[in-house]
């Protein structure tokens, strides 16, 4: 009800109250006659009491007035005389026992709409439909469905749509098929829901031509279905095609693609839309920033996220966002900014603690990582699988063995999570590196869970470390076995071989998998400079200032070696010799990079790379004594964690 003043409020309280009652009583007295009349329409006008009416009467108003307890008490006076009320009544009596999580009440009522003879309209069977959906009682709500002796469209989108989001997809595919048998034209909203259900992309390319046949294929929900959809299978270009079909002005539709492109790792596409977004003139709401940011963190561009933060600053508290620009900067390597964000959060989660435990860990603070999980135990959250996850991620990348062993056996017992796959993978990590080998493949034969490819290439890496050839072939053989195109594997036993020595092995390896057409992923390391993108690849020279930064390396390399470095040829993976070697080694594209980046910012400023490759030793030790030359950061990111090199030392206290 709208004030009757714009001024002067506090003088007419009073009388706003009064007319608030007022109202009421008239509306609740009218509700009392529409449920005689739908009574007396019932049992008859020659035998509805005074008392029946009061009875009907009172059951309405407390129906309307959501007070279940005397709601329900009436119904069963209603049962016992055999009177009803009329549909609205009871739609909003379920109403309240599905807010209240009322099964038992509900059942109640379901049972008395259907006593005595009474034939509900198919609007109220949907309604009781759609509580036991609520309540997540898929059979209860099959069954009555199957009763139904009428179904609309209403009735067929609501057990297509519970059935989209359980286990049982297959059933919503066949509950559209026999919809259209049933000669009810499904709608954008069962449309929408049965897309959700596509367990191939086949299905999906089907039920979308089907939209096109319809001419539903512009509709707002299904068009942001079909992109959500398109995007989950890892097509977000059939996503984009759907977008660009027709301009939009629906923030949705938007959401669905730039979330698509974040979800799929394309930090560039889902960066452009935004853009493209923002001069169309629409406003980005929470959803939008949240993928942009995920954008921000697949690409590690810290100046882009930065920006993003500016957007973000107008959702003064909300919780989502927070947790986005904490996931954001610990994957950008600025932990000083996350954990300022972190301190002055009022509301944390454990989202946000999980995200700050991983992200020191990933960091290379280890310990910081499990003072804060022990911090988040003070708080009374519960950690869930992630956090678990994360404190043995700390645990293995700082050699923590004691410590590791301890998070895993009682994990369990302490927070009651059962140890999955990634677990056992951290385990199997932490033991591994610790040289631990033996009682590392005793815990891979122990799992619960069948090991994946990732477990065994795991114990592939920490071979390779201790230089165990036998385990190493042994965990290559279970590693193919199971993923026989995995190039990860193959190169990294074409790299213990070459660093035996076995140049024979070396060369049937690659022979193979030139036979079988597999190829090794190169190389490549970027930079950001002035808000753009720089990629490198080994001895590249397609950049435009490729001459000049060869020169900056060339003099680098002069300078360190003049301060004692040595290139470790150890980690030279082909059979070369004498000044070939240190050739091959001097040109990594992580090399190239930081040349570029000490020559284009200022001096002081953090040198900022990231590289689809593990970092080798030697541009490890590189990278160790140029930071100290040259007094300044230099961040190194790969796919496993990152590196903050600083006045000669590394984060991950060269034990990765």
């Amino acid at each position: 009800m709208k004030p009757l003043s714009r001024f002067r409020c506090c003088s007419i309280t009073l009388k706003a109250a009064s007319f608030s009652k007022s109202v009421l009583s008239i509306f609740l007295q009218r509700l009392k006659f529409y449920s005689a009349v739908a009574t007396e329409w019932r049992t008859g006008p020659n035998t509805l009491s005074s008392n029946h009416h009061d009875i009907v009467n009172e059951f309405t108003a407390f129906c309307y007035q959501r007070d279940l307890p005397k709601a329900i008490k009436a119904l069963d006076s209603m049962q016992k005389h055999k009177l009803w009320a009329d549909s609205i009544t009871y739609s909003e009596l379920i109403k309240c026992c599905i807010a209240h999580g009322a099964i038992k009440q509900g059942k109640q009522v379901h049972q008395h709409v259907f006593s005595n003879g009474y034939e509900p309209k198919t609007f109220l069977i949907n309604t009781l439909l759609n509580m036991y959906v609520n309540f997540n009682l898929l059979d209860e709500a099959q069954c009555l469905f199957d009763q139904m002796p009428e179904r609309n469209v209403v009735s067929w989108t609501t057990m297509i749509a519970v059935y989209s989001i359980s286990e049982h997809k297959h059933k919503a595919l066949q509950m559209l098929v026999m919809m259209l048998r049933d000669g009810v034209r499904p709608n954008m909203y069962t449309y929408s829901s049965v897309l959700r259900a596509c367990e191939e992309i086949s299905t999906l390319k089907q039920l979308h031509s089907c939209i096109i046949k319809i001419g539903l294929e512009l509709d707002v929900f299904v068009r942001s279905a079909l992109i959500d959809i398109y995007c989950k299978w890892g097509e977000p270009k059939a996503g984009l095609d759907i977008f660009d079909e027709m301009v939009t002005s629906d923030l949705v539709v938007w959401n669905s693609i730039i979330g698509g492109f974040a979800q799929n790792s394309d930090g560039d596409e889902a960066l452009n839309l935004f853009i493209r977004l923002k001069r169309s003139g629409l406003w980005a709401d929470r959803s939008t920033l949240t993928s942009v940011l995920r954008g921000c963190t697949s690409l590690a561009l810290l100046e882009l996220g930065r920006q993003v933060h500016v957007h973000v600053i107008k959702f003064n508290g909300d919780l989502v966002l927070d947790n986005a620009l904490l996931d954001m900067y610990c994957k950008c390597g600025s932990l000083k900014d996350a954990n300022s964000i972190f301190t002055r959060m009022d509301i944390k989660d454990v989202i946000s603690w999980s995200t700050m435990i991983i992200g020191f860990a990933q960091n290379g603070y280890s310990r910081k990582a499990l003072d804060s999980f022990e911090a988040m135990k003070d708080t009374r959250i519960k950690p869930n699988y992630i956090t678990i996850l994360g404190v043995l991620f700390a645990c293995s990348h700082a050699g923590l063995v004691k410590d590791g062993k301890y998070y895993f056996d009682s994990m369990k017992t302490l927070f009651g999570i059962d140890p999955g796959r990634e677990h056992y993978g951290c385990m199997v990590d932490l033991l591994g590196r610790a040289g631990e080998l033996e009682e590392a493949i005793k815990l891979i034969h122990e799992m619960k869970c069948e090991p994946d490819a990732v477990t065994w290439r795991t114990l592939l890496g920490a071979c390779r470390v201790h230089r165990n050839m036998d385990l190493a072939e042994y965990a290559a053989k279970k590693v193919l076995s199971l993923d026989p195109c995995d190039a990860g594997t193959y190169t990294l036993l074409s790299n213990i071989y070459a660093n035996t020595q076995r140049w024979e092995d070396v060369e049937i390896l690659r022979s193979s998998m030139r036979g079988r057409g597999i190829k090794k992923e190169p190389g490549c390391s970027w930079v950001e400079i002035n808000k753009q993108v720089h990629a490198f690849m080994l001895a590249d020279k397609a950049h435009p200032q490729a001459n000049a930064i060869y020169r900056e390396l060339n003099q680098i390399i002069w300078r360190l070696k003049e301060e004692g470095y040595v290139p470790d040829t150890n980690f030279v993976l082909q059979d070369l010799e004498g000044e070939q070697m240190e050739n091959s080694l001097a040109y990594h594209s992580e090399k190239l990079a930081i040349a570029f980046g000490i020559m284009s910012l200022p001096k002081g400023k953090t040198v900022r790379i990231r590289k689809n490759l593990r970092i080798c030793g030697d541009c490890h030790v590189f990278a160790k004594l140029l930071a100290k030359m040259e007094t300044r950061c230099i961040l190194i990111r790969d796919p496993i964690r990152y590196h903050h090199f600083q006045d000669g030392v590394c984060s991950c206290g060269d034990y990765w």
